[in-house]
C-alpha cells in the first residue's frame, strides 16, 4: 500500500505530444503540480483507448486543477508512438498529447504493486511468469493521485476488464485540494461547491443532523 508514502521514483522513456522523451520522471512536478498517474495493460487493445482518450478529452479540467495526467504501460516507446499516430477510426489514440511512459522492464508496475502476477522459479530452477488468473505480464488498471510533495494520497486498482471513471478522478483531485486549502475533510459523495467537515464532534453532529 503506497498511501501516505513517497511515490516510487522512476526515469524512463516516454512519448509526449507525439515525440520521444528520454529520462521522463514524475519528479519534474514536485512542488508544482498534482499528478494523476495511471497504468493501463497494453497498447492496441480495447478498454485502454477509451480511457486514454477520455482523459485527453477532459485534459483542460485536469489543468484547471493544476494536475498533470501521465499514463503508463509495459509497452515500448515505439509502440506508444505508433498508437499515438494511428487514427481513432482505426483503433488508435491519435490526438493524445499527455505523457505515456514506457515500462518495458516492468519495474515501474512492480514498484507501484500493480503487476498482474509475479515471477517464480520452476522445478528446473528457471524463472517463470505466474499470472493472476492466467494473466500476461501486464499492469492492472492502477490509478494514483500524487500531491505536490510527491506523496501518494489516493489510489484505486481495477481488474483488466474494468474501465475507470474520469469524473471520479477529477472529484478526488478537487477533494484533496479542498482539504489542503480549507483544512476540512470531505464526506461521502462530496463534490466541488459542497461544504466539508471540521474534525470535531460538533461539526460531524451538525453535518449528520442536516441530512
Amino acid at each position: 500500500m503506497l498511501i501516505g508514502k513517497k511515490a516510487p521514483y522512476f526515469s524512463a522513456d516516454a512519448v509526449v505530444k507525439g515525440q520521444f522523451v528520454e529520462n521522463f520522471s514524475l519528479d519534474q512536478y514536485i512542488g508544482k503540480k498534482y499528478v494523476l498517474f495511471y497504468f493501463y495493460p497494453l497498447d492496441f487493445t480495447f478498454v485502454c483507448p477509451t480511457e486514454i482518450i477520455a482523459f485527453q478529452k477532459r485534459i483542460a479540467e485536469f489543468e484547471a486543477r493544476n494536475c498533470a495526467v501521465v499514463g503508463c504501460s509495459v509497452d515500448s516507446k515505439f509502440s506508444h508512438w505508433a498508437w499515438v499516430n494511428t487514427p481513432q477510426k482505426q483503433g488508435g489514440i491519435q490526438g493524445v498529447e499527455y505523457p505515456l511512459v514506457a515500462d518495458v522492464n516492468k519495474t515501474i508496475a512492480l514498484n507501484y504493486d500493480v503487476l498482474a502476477g509475479h515471477y517464480d522459479m520452476d522445478e528446473n530452477g528457471q524463472q517463470t511468469w505466474v499470472g493472476d488468473n492466467g494473466n500476461d505480464a501486464v499492469a492492472y488498471r492502477g490509478l494514483f493521485l500524487i500531491d505536490k510533495q510527491g506523496v501518494v494520497r489516493h489510489c484505486i486498482v481495477n481488474d483488466l476488464p474494468l474501465g475507470r471513471s474520469i469524473d471520479e478522478a477529477l472529484r478526488m483531485i478537487s477533494a484533496l485540494a479542498y482539504f489542503e486549502e480549507n483544512g476540512e475533510v470531505c464526506p461521502a459523495d462530496w463534490n466541488e461547491g459542497k461544504e466539508g467537515i471540521h474534525e470535531t464532534a460538533e461539526s460531524i453532529a451538525s453535518y449528520l443532523g442536516s441530512r
